[in-house]
């Protein structure tokens, strides 16, 4: 068979080629899906809180609260790993290597599934002494410990999901993983009260049927997105006669996990850094620590362009460097901050808008606390422009194996300033300081890359 009638044959292709077309239009376009699958996880974890909150109870919504944040540590240790193998994807795609790619998919894969497994396992047995060393309530242990156990059985589903997203994503390829999470999400928030609740022919579980909904979702799209890759005979597909290529790859996996790790324990400082403000917070009241968890949430939205599009940023520029077109690296940078600079600071300008009626329907009747989230927001809340641009820099600079920097970056801006100028001036200025600590930290992070990205040895970084 000729390659013209094989190539017929093949089903039509999802995957942009990010080393070619207008670099602003092809940015804009590759983010879309992957913003609007942050926006469907944020909704869903929000209509699912809702669905515990009201069958079950406080002690219940708390049980899920307490079982999420272990759940939130995991997976950031994971996601370092498969924003390594993304970055690998990528500039083997770039480079038109298909063999090679394939062969960090087969690795990713691999170190997933074992990984998951043994957390799974673990997990599931020692969830009653992990809850303990949290301090969880007594009341609320028992329930924690049912959906902390159905958390870790869907740990194997949850993580190769996970990673074969960001892998299509690093291909080019960001519609198929938003179609694949939406059918999860919409999943997940119909089984939630049927398996809370037992109505019709599902079983009553209580709790633990909010668990058992996250774990019958994520295998779903799982299977269905694989079921899908094969069938439209996907490039990063493994055929029959290359699973041997799930065999870990001893190069590919010590670049994933020693390059993948500075990009986990990003998400550990930033873990960090957020439980020490919240220590501050509380000890300010609970009117300013319902303030700031409304203007939390709020920022949470203000958040998403710029992830999504540093996302895409760092997708094109590690196919970039792989097909050598260092130009469009640059191009996409500047162009990833603009973008973000415009889509960020509408929607922070439509915040101060609307915000007297966005917190009101979080807080009714509290005017005080009302007064608090809104003097909050209007310190901290345009700061997230700089936040966008600092994400933007740091996925392009990690494009090229330059991982260390941007984590050093965060601990000097998080740690140092924000959790540093908070606690040296409240004294004087009271909780102001801690609100004034976002934009003072958020404006050094945005400096410090910037002169990374300007003056640093990025563009000579290997990830090998």
């Amino acid at each position: 068979m000729s390659q013209t009638a094989a190539a017929a044959q093949r089903k039509p292709q999802a995957r942009m080629d990010l080393t070619e077309g207008p670099i602003a239009r092809t940015l804009i376009m590759f983010s879309l899906p992957v913003l609007g699958t942050s926006v469907l996880q944020s909704i869903n974890g929000s209509i699912n809180a809702v669905w515990v909150g009201r069958l079950l109870g406080p002690e219940a919504l708390a049980a899920t609260t307490n079982a999420t944040l272990i759940l939130l540590f995991l997976l950031g240790v994971l996601f370092g790993v498969g924003m390594a193998a993304t970055i690998l994807v990528g500039q083997a795609v770039g480079a038109k290597d298909l063999p090679r790619a394939k062969q960090a998919v087969g690795t990713g894969i691999s170190f997933f599934l074992l990984m998951s497994l043994a957390l799974a396992i673990g997990g599931y047995a020692a969830s009653g002494q992990i809850l303990a060393l949290m301090g969880t309530p007594a009341d609320v242990r028992p329930l924690a410990e049912d959906y902390l156990r159905m958390v870790f059985l869907s740990m194997p589903f949850m993580s190769v999901f996970a990673f074969m997203v960001m892998a299509q994503r690093g291909a080019g390829d960001a519609r198929t993983p938003f179609f694949f999470n939406t059918l999860a999400t919409l999943l997940d928030v119909a089984l939630n009260p049927l398996l809370i609740s037992g109505l019709g022919p599902f079983p009553e579980l209580g709790i633990a049927g909010s668990g058992l909904s996250l774990l019958l979702s994520q295998a779903t799209g799982l299977s269905a997105m694989l079921a899908y890759l094969y069938w439209r005979k996907s490039d990063l597909r493994l055929a029959w006669r290359e699973l041997h290529l799930l065999n870990p790859d001893g190069a590919i996996l010590r670049t994933m996990v020693f390059k993948g790790l500075p990009m986990g324990a990003q998400m550990l400082v930033i873990s960090a850094s957020g439980l020490v403000m919240m220590s501050m917070i509380n000890a300010h009241g609970a009117e300013t620590a319902a303030a700031y968890g409304v203007a939390f949430q709020l920022w949470a939205y203000l958040q998403m362009p710029a992830m999504a599009i540093g996302a895409a940023a760092s997708s094109m520029a590690a196919q970039n460097v792989g097909a050598g077109k260092w130009e469009r690296v640059e191009k996409s940078a500047l162009a990833g901050v603009l973008i973000n600079v415009a889509l960020t600071g509408s929607l922070v300008a439509l915040l101060y808008l609307v915000d007297p009626l966005l917190v009101g329907l979080f807080l009714p009747a509290q005017p005080v606390a009302i007064a608090i989230a809104e003097h909050i927001n209007t310190i901290a809340g345009w700061s997230f422009i700089l936040f966008g641009v600092t994400f933007v820099l740091f996925g392009v600079v990690r494009a090229t194996g330059a991982v260390t920097p941007p984590l050093i970056i965060l601990v000097v801006s998080l740690i140092g300033v924000r959790i540093g100028f908070a606690a040296l001036l409240q004294p004087a200025w009271g909780a102001d300081a801690i609100w004034w600590s976002f934009p003072a930290s958020m404006a050094a992070s945005a400096a410090l890359a910037g002169a990374y990205y300007r003056w640093g040895g990025w563009r000579t970084a290997k990830m090998a």
